[in-house]
């Protein structure tokens, strides 16, 4: 997994609340176990019309927004079903950050193990994120993770809370699989003992 240190992106202001996994990745597209290729579909029927053109005047496909690497939404993002595509689609499409008022727990939790950071902000501040969104293409906000803070265009730096261990998982790229590995030597070493202890098994 790609660590997550620092960001300086546009970002995407999409102030719908309860945006639910559907919405993100709709059903159709469960199908895969990969975790690329679903970028192309992230937020099918809000972006496209059934004919597969554009809806112009969704938000990522305006141009000034098309390299978005944050978005900034409405309270409980990510709601709905558990499906694990959702992030994988939103990771592929470039968007490594998510600002919001909240998460649903199951989504939040998937973001951390596809190298995303999901911030939960008040509402104020996320109003004020949202603002800087709106403006466009020359507006960036930087995120700096390890430094718990978001620097808007103007200067302006809010700072936010993180769990210290997901916190440490994101700067480092670990996933469930990278965690395990940081203990191979010590698996290695059971197994060994294990297999002379007991050759029968």
């Amino acid at each position: 997994m790609t660590p997550f240190t620092t960001l300086s992106g546009i970002a995407a202001p999409m102030p719908l609340v309860n945006i639910d996994t559907d919405m993100i990745i709709p059903k159709q597209y469960l199908k895969t176990i990969l975790r690329t290729g679903l970028g192309v579909a992230l937020f099918d029927e809000m972006r496209y019309n059934p004919d597969g053109t554009e809806k112009p005047d969704f938000v990522l496909n305006q141009p000034q927004y098309r390299q978005a690497s944050i978005l900034v939404a409405g309270e409980n993002f990510g709601c709905g079903s558990s499906r694990e595509h959702a992030p994988w689609a939103i990771a592929d499409f470039g968007i490594r950050c998510v600002i919001s008022t909240s998460f649903a727990d199951i989504f939040y939790n998937n973001c951390f193990k596809n190298g995303i950071l999901p911030i939960a902000l008040p509402e104020a501040e996320r109003d004020l994120c949202m603002k800087d969104a709106e403006k466009g293409a020359n507006a960036r906000i930087e995120v700096d993770l390890a430094a718990q803070t978001i620097t808007l265009s103007d200067g302006q730096v809010i700072t936010f809370d993180i769990d210290p261990f997901r916190k440490h998982c994101l700067l480092n790229g670990l996933d469930d699989i990278g965690l395990t590995m940081e203990k191979a030597a010590s698996i290695d070493a059971y197994e060994d003992a294990a297999a002379q202890s007991r050759p029968w098994v």
